[in-house]
């Protein structure tokens, strides 16, 4: 009886070898990567490293659409990868293959372990670029070519995105109501940020710019935030010097928008000089409100398609908090200001008066 325990024991242990003998055959790569792996963790490894061309510092952009082998080829083609199974297997056991950053990332002048490679791109220093959105952009054209030269992309890259892609379609937006989307600002972005990043990270901007007090205003006036926003740009063009009278003659604007019977067109002069794209206009004529262009307030009613620029957050809010009076007319002044009635007999004693002091 003893005899078979121990014979039973015996067979039991050289099973177990035998198993245990196969395993490590058929997994000595996997056990070999496992014991690496732990020894990367420390950087202790001499065997697996990276190292820049030239020891120097170097920028390397990620695309926005890159996966690991695209990370890979990067790395090599701007230095010496040594083991590029082990960064595959240690970057996915990190969750950086799932979490690639990317943009334009700083690798430093030295030697970094597999370990401390991944952790420089999953955590990279980044080289950011102060962004001006100025507020005196009238055409969408030049708009979105500053856009593209301030940031560094190619030309006509920020066009073909918006027209290829569902952009515009999915915030509701046009090209020509664009410029209503850029609140202006000076922004610190990244550099190489992709123009889907950039866009991304404006919408956040905007969201954070219309919070719950202005679009309590804005629905207090009945109108949309981009409607705000144009008729802020149009605010800004009749008055870009006393900033304190922008709240009135946001006033004008808004009396006329509510009774369409007695004013059936906006009738603003700045979107005339917009609509025959002429800006050294100084008096509208009949034959400037003539011209067929949807940004003629004079021809259609209602708001033009879009801001006849981007419009200051001065004059945004002056929008949003437009000054409450029964005036429907204006009429620039000799000292800067205006001239504000509800009369059209008084309206035009007060353009008569103006053109005489100009000469006209």
């Amino acid at each position: 009886m003893i005899k078979n325990k121990k014979y039973i024991i015996a067979i039991t242990i050289s099973l177990a070898v035998s198993v245990l003998a196969i395993f490590a055959y058929h997994y000595k790569d996997e056990i070999r990567i496992f014991l690496e792996l732990k020894e990367l963790k420390d950087d202790n490894s001499e065997k697996y490293y990276y190292v820049t061309n030239d020891n120097k510092r170097i920028e390397i952009t990620i695309p926005n659409d890159a996966d690991i082998d695209d990370v890979v080829d990067l790395l090599k083609k701007n230095g010496e990868l040594k083991g590029v199974m082990i960064f595959k297997i240690l970057a996915n056991h990190k969750g950086y293959t799932k979490n690639i950053e990317y943009g334009t990332i700083i690798l430093e002048d030295k030697k970094y372990g597999i370990n401390s490679l991944i952790n420089a791109l999953r955590n990279p220093h980044k080289e950011t670029i102060n962004f001006q959105i100025p507020e005196n952009i009238r055409l969408i054209k030049n708009m979105i070519i500053l856009i593209e030269d301030s940031i560094g992309y190619n030309r006509g890259e920020l066009k073909s995105y918006l027209d290829t892609s569902d952009f515009l379609k999915n915030n509701n937006l046009t090209l020509e109501t664009l410029p209503a989307f850029f609140i202006p600002n000076t922004y610190q972005i990244y550099k190489g940020l992709s123009v889907e990043s950039f866009l991304s990270r404006m919408k956040k901007e905007y969201e954070t710019f219309w919070n719950i007090n202005r679009l309590a205003l804005c629905d207090s006036l009945g109108i949309t935030e981009i409607e705000v926003s144009i008729l802020a740009s149009i605010v800004e063009e009749e008055q870009d010097k006393r900033i304190d009278e922008r709240p009135r003659i946001a006033g004008v604007y808004l009396n006329r928008l509510n009774n369409p019977k007695d004013y059936p067109k906006l009738q603003a002069d700045p979107t005339v000089k917009f609509a025959n794209n002429d800006f050294t206009i100084k008096r509208v004529l009949d034959k400037h409100t003539a011209i067929d262009n949807p940004y003629n307030t004079y021809l259609y009613p209602g708001f033009p398609p879009g801001p006849i620029r981007i419009p200051s957050i001065n004059s945004i809010d002056a929008v949003l908090n437009a000054e409450n009076h029964t005036y429907t007319f204006m009429c620039a002044g000799t000292n800067g200001y205006h001239k504000f009635t509800s009369s059209n007999d008084e309206h035009n004693r007060n353009k008569n008066k103006y053109q005489d002091s100009q000469g006209w």
